[in-house]
């Protein structure tokens, strides 16, 4: 059973570890950061090495490194930097932190998720009433926010109460994404193009000739067209030339990520040879994140209940 400084000491020394690119970790900056006197440090150090919990490393650059059973014993999943979850504070990333663990404590009821999440590196700079975003995480990408309501400085544990809960699904695009492309030619006029859209129920559709994407025209467009008395003109006259495409097998994040980045509602969805083949939109991606299609369907009564 390890003491109170032991787990402490152990606990800073993985997290000098993982963020040190698993270089060793000298005694003094070990108790530079606990605020202990480095003799101190080396006494416990025999002790946690005679557990096999700390390993030596002799010369010059030596120092101390955590062996697998000293993730083991503190709970600490042992994974890679890579691998390691991100956290924000006012949405600028800890760049000397990172969850390695995240725990739902009172999930089964609504307005009251909690969860404890174990952090690898310093956690001095996260305070009681700071707001937090945790992820994505590498698997699932799973994304938290939540307040810090509680901490516990031996186990580099937070205990967020939670806000928002997100987790985009693994899909590729091709799955989600409109494969029946409906398009325009770039000498179609601007009334065919307005009759198009309106009878296929979309707000916009991609350029296409000879088999390439040339531009994207939408509904906007076609409406502030008519409204400046062009509607004699065609569509390559008021297209948007600028185009965002993204490859069939890219996962649903990145699309995401890419609208929200460029401020678009759609991507022209390409095969490996960069042929256009279908259209991924913003509502597809919404439907898909919240899973809306397989809501039961509410009716106006029930709707109203919520106004």
């Amino acid at each position: 059973m390890l003491t109170s400084v032991q787990k402490e000491i152990l606990q800073t020394l993985i997290n000098l570890y993982q963020n040190s690119d698993s270089k060793s970790i000298k005694g003094e900056g070990i108790a530079e950061v606990m605020n202990r006197n480095p003799g101190t440090i080396r006494n416990q150090m025999q002790s946690l090495r005679s557990l096999g919990l700390v390993k030596g490393v002799p010369g010059p650059r030596g120092g101390y490194k955590p062996t697998i059973e000293a993730y083991h014993t503190l709970n600490i999943s042992f994974t890679d930097n890579s691998a390691n979850v991100p956290i924000f504070k006012n949405d600028k990333k800890l760049e000397d932190a990172s969850v390695a663990k995240i725990e739902f404590t009172s999930i089964t009821h609504p307005g009251e998720c909690e969860a404890a999440i174990k952090v690898l590196g310093n956690i001095k700079s996260l305070n009681i009433g700071d707001t937090v975003r945790v992820g994505p995480t590498p698997v699932n990408n799973l994304g938290l926010i939540g307040t810090i309501v509680g901490r516990d400085d031996m186990d580099n544990i937070l205990l967020l109460d939670i806000s928002t809960i997100r987790s985009i699904p693994k899909n590729s695009v091709y799955e989600i994404a409109s494969l029946d492309l409906i398009y325009l030619e770039p000498g179609d006029s601007i009334k065919y193009a307005a009759n198009l859209l309106s009878s296929k129920h979309i707000d916009g559709a991609p350029v296409i000739t000879e088999g390439v994407a040339i531009g994207m025209i939408s509904l906007t467009d076609i409406v502030n067209a008519l409204a400046n008395g062009r509607e004699n003109e065609e569509v390559r006259d008021i297209m948007t030339k600028r185009l965002f495409f993204i490859n069939k097998d890219t996962r649903i994040a990145t699309a995401v990520y890419k609208m929200y980045k460029f401020g678009i509602s759609r991507l022209i969805v390409v095969d490996d040879e960069h042929s256009p083949i279908g259209v991924v939109t913003r509502t597809d991606l919404i439907e898909t994140i919240t899973n809306l299609k397989n809501f039961p369907v509410l009716g106006e009564s029930d709707l109203e209940d919520d106004i």
